[in-house]
């Protein structure tokens, strides 16, 4: 099939590349300039494992390709998928649909330039009732053309996603339009030996899914961290008690990782913009708002919990930062933890050096004025405290022997709870973790 994606940001690359490597002819197609000519000379804007190959081995095979001309591209298409980013909106968290709706961008472009039959897909994260407005652009502004809607939002793990668009959990496509269907199912056909579930549904259904199912994660992320604090407190471990409650089969073991609150592209727009659209319809979501407000105080907390590391003051000492994207596996920092952390600590007068394998480009455009590093040993040197912010595996088995010989006052404080309580204080060091006890020397 000739497939056209529209925006070449993660979704959309990822996607695609993926889409090529099922065999179609997938075109990319973005507004910027400087991202097409960095991919045609094969430079990937984004970091995600694997993604570089799949693109060189399909722009070789003559699958892929990328464009700046959206009407030249889309004539041709079979299927065309909007994948242009729909971050919150300033002021009010609502989803920012500006590329979708606004005359002469996606949508009517898109509509002006088809030829025959085709399908159009919401890949990007749209609110509920995105399809129906562009198809009213479509049926008001295009009546001659003949054009389905339909709705496939991404389920895609930072760090894993090539796997998860190969080897999905579920497809969910919102359509019931006989012809649509069946275009889908050949879109998708590629992935039948791995049994890939289709799950069919109403348009407004599938739009709807994709924000109860990151709603629910980040609600789920939200709670461990609550049950973490209240481990503080009374002497619990919170890592045995995810452990104790995930095993039963009802509430699974994933996502009940303690952590310094959730990130990324995903969560934190997504839950704002759910609960937007519920305000907007006079069915308020609660256990949301509740989340939003929950992760959004806990960032500033684990700054404060950094400091109360430090015998109540960080200021004038160094503080070394492993880590600054918001999980490891990508170089995406936005809503990242450790921004907030940082801030924290810069407030309270500390000398910040941070390192992380690949998110210091990306910090360097959101983070204050603070020093980088080349490895965890150079920022590690006459540090007041190292501070365990995002969990690469590079951090899992750090030489503590050698660290312990490079810090000023030998203390941890591990955000992620990647090492076990022993094994950190053998070394001489206080160790501050979530949900524990701490270990002070």
């Amino acid at each position: 099939m000739r497939i056209v994606m529209i925006g070449s940001g993660y979704v959309g690359l990822v996607s695609g590349a993926c889409l090529a490597d099922f065999g179609h002819h997938v075109t990319c197609v973005d507004k910027s300039a400087a991202k097409i000519d960095a991919l045609e000379a094969g430079k990937v804007p984004i970091f995600e494992p694997g993604l570089d190959n799949i693109i060189d081995h399909n722009r070789n095979a003559g699958r892929l390709d990328f464009s700046k001309e959206l009407a030249a591209s889309v004539a041709s298409a079979d299927v065309v998928f909007i994948a242009v980013g729909t971050p919150s909106r300033r002021g009010d968290g609502h989803a920012d649909l500006s590329y979708v709706y606004v005359p002469t961008l996606a949508a009517r472009e898109i509509a002006a330039a088809v030829c025959g039959f085709t399908v159009v897909v919401t890949k990007s994260t749209v609110p509920v009732g995105t399809g129906d407005e562009i198809e009213r652009i479509f049926r008001e502004e295009f009546p001659e053309k003949d054009i389905s809607v339909v709705s496939n939002p991404e389920f895609l793990r930072e760090g894993a996603a090539i796997t998860d668009f190969k080897r999905p959990d579920r497809i969910v496509l919102g359509t019931e339009e006989p012809r649509a269907v069946e275009v889908m199912r050949e879109v998708y056909r590629p992935l039948y030996l791995n049994e890939a579930p289709l799950y069919f549904c109403e348009r407004r259904t599938s739009e709807l899914i994709k924000y109860a199912a990151n709603a629910f994660l980040a609600m789920k992320i939200t709670f461990i961290n609550e049950i973490a604090d209240l481990c503080e407190q009374i002497g619990a471990d919170v890592q045995k008690v995810a452990k104790g409650i995930g095993m039963d089969k009802r509430i699974g073991d994933k996502f009940l990782h303690a952590g310094p609150g959730y990130g990324g592209s995903c969560f934190p727009k997504d839950t704002l913009a759910l609960v937007q659209t519920a305000q907007d319809h006079d069915s308020p979501v609660r256990l949301i708002e509740t989340t939003v407000a929950i992760n959004d105080n806990r960032k500033r907390a684990m700054g404060r919990k950094v400091i109360a590391a430090c015998d109540g003051t960080v200021r004038g000492k160094k503080i070394a930062i492993l880590g600054l994207t918001f999980k490891p596996n990508t170089d995406d920092m936005r809503d990242a933890p450790s921004i907030t952390i940082i801030q924290a600590l810069l407030d309270g007068g500390a000398n910040v050096h941070a390192y992380d394998p690949e998110g210091m480009e990306m910090a360097k455009e959101v983070i204050g004025p603070i020093t980088y590093g080349n490895d965890p040993y150079e920022i590690a040197e006459d540090a007041d405290a190292i501070v365990i912010v995002t969990e690469w595996d590079e951090f899992r088995a750090l030489d503590l022997k050698r660290m312990k010989s490079l810090v000023k006052t030998p203390t941890i404080v591990d955000l992620r709870n990647i090492y076990p309580v022993a094994e950190v204080t053998k070394h001489g060091f206080a160790y501050f973790a979530i949900g524990k006890k701490n270990e002070k020397q």
